[in-house]
């Protein structure tokens, strides 16, 4: 049976997130992720089954926590990519959604954070070659020639809303050249919007919000002076973009909404479309 993606993200419980670092902050530290869930809350995904077991659900397919892990690696460790992709070739093309559409490849992964070793690594173990990687890499012509023949290209972002201009800043000195080509285009960075919260506001958002029955049928909305985070249960935080109203955005998935519910001056509910209603959770706490 074919589903759509909308019917697809009804029925796979796909709603666990990445944390991608603030937007004001450097990309690609180590504080890139957010903060694992607390040992009493479910997983997900699963993890691996082990080496003897019976073969799981996912067979033949790759495990998906093999597709997170390959990907979350490839953000800085250069020894567990290359433990993977020996163990697991195929990984090298591996990708994962992080939340609502956001899907990143190992490869896209190394490339906007600027770590050439692993993305080197994986191409040469069959991971195909971006414009994102390319720019990373100080490809100027391929950058150039792809631009070309894709006008406006350097107005694409990767995974996270990540832009092709930040790409060349972080692949150094070997990526000057593009990033040069890239500013003098004078649009391949142009900034997200994330509208300010006001400070009695930002508290009313902060508490869990749920949707089910299910272990993980919940969200935990946290917020700092400068971002909102939400986290489904068992999975990493996001940070949203706020584009008003308390309506918010998650960086890499463009069309999907989170709009937070008011009653009289008290938040109650919030919900996620994509651009359809999703879900609706109630606020508990």
């Amino acid at each position: 049976m074919t589903y759509s993606r909308r019917r697809f993200i009804r029925i796979v419980p796909t709603l666990g997130a990445f944390a991608v670092p603030a937007l004001a902050a450097p990309l690609g530290a180590a504080g890139a992720f957010g903060q694992a869930p607390t040992p009493s809350e479910p997983v997900w995904p699963d993890p691996e089954p082990a080496r003897g077991a019976p073969v799981d659900e996912s067979f033949p397919s790759a495990h998906l926590s093999l597709a997170k892990e390959i990907v979350a690696v490839s953000h800085g460790n250069l020894a567990r990519v290359r433990e993977l992709v020996q163990q697991h070739p195929a990984l090298a093309k591996a990708s994962f959604d992080w939340g609502y559409g956001d899907a990143e490849t190992a490869l896209g992964a190394a490339s906007h954070t600027g770590r050439r070793e692993i993305a080197e690594l994986l191409i040469e173990h069959g991971a195909p070659p971006t414009l994102f990687s390319a720019t990373m890499l100080g490809q100027l012509e391929v950058v150039k020639a792809f631009i070309a023949a894709v006008p406006g290209a350097q107005r694409m972002r990767g995974p996270h809303s990540i832009s092709l201009l930040t790409h060349a800043k972080l692949g150094g000195p070997q990526a000057a050249p593009v990033l040069k080509y890239l500013e003098s285009l004078g649009d391949a960075d142009l900034p997200l919007k994330d509208e300010p919260i006001a400070e009695d506001t930002r508290a009313q958002l902060d508490g869990r919000y749920t949707f089910g029955d299910r272990p993980r049928d919940s969200f935990i909305v946290t917020t700092t002076p400068k971002q909102v985070s939400i986290t489904r249960i068992g999975a990493m935080a996001r940070n949203f973009l706020h584009l008003g109203n308390l309506e918010f955005q998650p960086p890499g998935a463009p069309a999907v909404r989170v709009r937070f519910v008011r009653e009289g001056t008290k938040v109650t509910a919030l919900t996620v479309s994509d651009p359809d209603l999703i879900v609706r959770a109630r606020k508990m706490s």
